[in-house]
């Protein structure tokens, strides 16, 4: 069996979690079938298996989005705050970097492993439109090459009924940051 796959049991176990959160949050995806959803998902099982592992980490994946040019649905993390996988350097050359207290990992290589992608600073944006996110947490989101060749990476959060973006020593992590991933289905 390939490391990437669930068994039945499994996709059955989280095709039902994700439809329930589907119908209880139906302001993030209007006029969206859970049905068409689902038959997508069947036909992809790498997309489970990474639909998956957003869950096991707490991320709540929900549908945000359907692409009609590519007939794509987009899945994000829609958990309250930042999902359990925090701690993490940015990249794998800022973890390298470090020659003391190495976190476990790095948000990059962590979004790999996962099959997913790291929530833009618009995509970040365009969650928080559905609700109020990282109210106690903040998220890295992906950093464009100008400031991380420079040695920097940024993250988002909401506070004071705002969402905010700052920016960071790539190197830097914390027990409260961790990261928002998406999917395309």
């Amino acid at each position: 069996m390939s490391k990437k796959k669930l068994t039945a049991e499994q996709s059955g176990e989280l095709l039902n979690i994700l439809k329930v959160r589907f119908e209880k949050n139906m302001n993030r995806h209007k006029g969206l079938s859970w049905e068409k959803i689902q038959s997508k998902l069947e036909a992809a099982p790498e997309k489970l298996w990474s639909l998956n592992a957003m869950e096991e980490t707490e991320g709540e994946p929900d549908v945000v989005d359907y692409d009609k040019k590519t007939d794509e649905y987009i899945f994000f993390d829609c958990s309250p705050e930042s999902p359990k996988r925090r701690s993490l350097c940015y990249d794998y050359q800022a973890w390298d970097s470090r020659k003391a207290n190495k976190p476990e990992s790095n948000v990059i290589d962590k979004t790999a492993e996962m099959g997913i992608e790291l929530l833009t600073e618009e995509q970040y944006r365009q969650l928080q439109e559905l609700g109020k996110f990282d109210l106690k947490t903040s998220s890295w989101v992906k950093t464009p090459a100008n400031i991380r060749e420079l040695g920097g990476a940024i993250f988002c959060d909401r506070r004071y009924n705002t969402v905010f973006m700052y920016h960071n020593g790539a190197d830097s992590y914390y027990a409260a940051r961790g990261f928002r991933g998406m999917l395309k289905v």
